[in-house]
């Protein structure tokens, strides 16, 4: 029987998946499980940014997992994905992390110093689900883009496809777990901040409606 646990920052993000497997959330941080005799699955709600979800994380590390899924919603820089798609961020990146020379900004890969800002996802469980999404690289922020200038500086210097608030984090939590992923829905383009252009409900629909055919997958195969 798989454990497969879903992490997302908010329940907001999951409500669809929640109210299909009727579980009730008490709070942040709190793990709900949905129970029969062939699967176990747990949701993990962080609250929003990489501090909380690395934190979290590591606070419900004691139990083992078949695998971990990330949750949410993200922005794109790449304008040939379309609103509502939803994409599999397998490397994720701390584009914050680094150093400030004057105007320029130094990556922290060459800083010269030990450790990485660069996390990527494993995945060896077999999904045809998850195989037909299309492959993204993200970067995780504290701070939303929403300057064209920045956007542009960021864009030349990650080359990212999308951004969120916890993606890399995740990822780096995540290194001792066989399978973890990070699945997102681009809810908005990444620009100068105009709330009406968003997409917000749809991207929640699709994460959602592919998650749970995920899900099902996953608990048949296994």
């Amino acid at each position: 029987m798989p454990h497969i646990l879903i992490v997302a920052a908010t329940p907001f993000e999951v409500q669809p998946l929640l109210e299909k497997y009727s579980i009730i959330l008490t709070g942040d941080g709190l793990v709900e499980s949905y129970v029969s005799d062939t699967r176990q699955l747990s949701v993990l709600i962080t609250g929003v940014g990489m501090v909380n979800t690395a934190y979290q994380i590591g606070r419900n590390s004691h139990t083992i997992y078949d695998a971990i899924i990330n949750v949410g919603i993200c922005g794109a820089f790449d304008t040939h994905l379309k609103l509502g798609q939803v994409v599999n961020v397998t490397k994720d990146e701390l584009s914050e992390m680094g150093a400030e020379d004057g105007d320029e900004f130094i990556k922290y890969k060459d800083l010269e110093l030990s450790g990485t800002s660069v996390y990527e996802s494993k995945w060896i469980m077999r999904s045809k689900e998850i195989a037909e999404l299309k492959t993204v690289k993200g970067i995780t922020v504290n701070k939303v883009h929403g300057n064209e200038e920045n956007i542009e500086r960021i864009k030349k210097l990650f080359s990212p496809d999308v951004e969120s608030m916890e993606g890399a984090a995740f990822l780096a939590a995540c290194k001792g777990v066989s399978n973890y992923t990070q699945i997102r829905a681009v809810s908005n383009y990444v620009e100068k901040r105009d709330k009406s252009k968003w997409e917000i409900k749809l991207a929640v629909s699709n994460l959602n409606t592919k998650v749970l055919n995920i899900l099902t997958e996953l608990f048949e195969t296994y």
